[in-house]
């Protein structure tokens, strides 16, 4: 009996505080009322980087979803702005134009269609690399590898309302759902594939006149991209000169065309390299370590696989 008066008296309590908790919950509120806001959903990034071999035919492409109260309906313009920013070592980003964004592309209400896979317009567009460029001021010429074009978004209502990144919270700008961040970097990248096994003569005088043939293995770092180690960085001059085998970890970089040799030896000897000359056929450069060591290289590329214009 006394238990069952505690389990009584535990539910009319319990009982009371779910009728106190809703009286609470549920005041009044005129829902209808609530000011609704609009934003745009990234679908696809169809081309989000510039390729610097080819600035001609690099693009920014996106597939974006208006999404608003009506289903995209309340959409009248979207206005796309582009500024350029390098980091300089030692000194930090630099912006061009330094006055802010150019406006570079507005879409309109028209632009924005039904589609079969959601109930909200959805809008596909692209801007060229060179549109990109002109809009702030600059050249293809003006342009670097590691460069990056921040465009941003501006979604305007038939209401007078604007909403663009300094709307959204992060949750929304990236969170999969809402995917709106309203700006998008574009980064102007510089392809780089000199991972491979090639024909080569090696000419050096370190140890009297020698022409040395052979072969040599570029791999490349799946740490460093645009970076290759190089089987052997004397390409053969040990062995001709010692009648050992080359050791160490020397590794060939592509920074856009610039090459650069770097590492050390098993004896901690550090190594370089200057381009001399570079076609389709063959690249030509001088090598010399803090040894003393040197040669001239001629490297033969590959049927069918020609050394990349620009090489330096």
């Amino acid at each position: 009996m006394k238990m069952l008066k505690y389990s009584f008296g535990l539910l009319a309590s319990v009982l009371i505080l779910f009728s106190s908790c809703r009286d609470f919950v549920e005041p009044n509120i005129p829902y209808t009322d609530f000011d609704t806001g609009a934003y745009l959903r990234t679908i696809a990034r169809t081309s989000t980087t510039f390729n610097f071999f080819d600035l001609t035919n690099s693009k920014f492409a996106l597939t974006l979803e208006a999404v608003d109260a009506e289903d995209g309906n309340t959409v009248e313009t979207v206005e796309i702005y582009v500024r350029h920013r390098r980091l300089i070592p030692g000194v930090g980003l630099e912006f061009t134009p330094s006055s802010g964004d150019n406006l570079v592309k507005t879409l309109q209400k028209t632009d924005f269609a039904p589609n079969s896979e959601s109930r909200f317009l959805r809008t596909s567009f692209e801007i060229t690399a060179l549109e990109a460029i002109q809009a702030v001021g600059l050249t293809p010429a003006d342009i670097e590898g590691a460069d990056v074009f921040e465009f941003r978004l501006v979604l305007n209502d038939r209401f007078g309302r604007s909403f663009t990144n300094t709307s959204v919270n992060n949750n929304v700008a990236g969170a999969p759902f809402y995917a709106s961040p309203f700006q998008y970097n574009v980064s102007v990248i510089c392809p780089s594939d000199l991972a491979g096994t090639y024909d080569f003569v090696h000419t050096s005088d370190y140890c009297g006149d020698a022409t040395i043939t052979g072969q040599t293995t570029w791999t490349a770092i799946a740490s460093a991209p645009g970076s290759y180690s190089v089987d052997d960085a004397a390409f053969g001059l040990w062995g001709e000169c010692y009648g050992d085998p080359w050791e160490g970890t020397v590794r060939i970089s592509d920074a856009c065309g610039k090459l650069t040799m770097s590492g050390t030896d098993t004896y901690g000897d550090s190594y370089s390299m200057t381009v001399v000359s570079a076609n389709a056929d063959e690249l030509v450069f001088d090598w010399i370590n803090t040894w003393g060591e040197y040669g001239t290289v001629t490297v033969k590329s590959n049927a069918g696989k020609p050394w990349p214009a620009g090489l330096r």
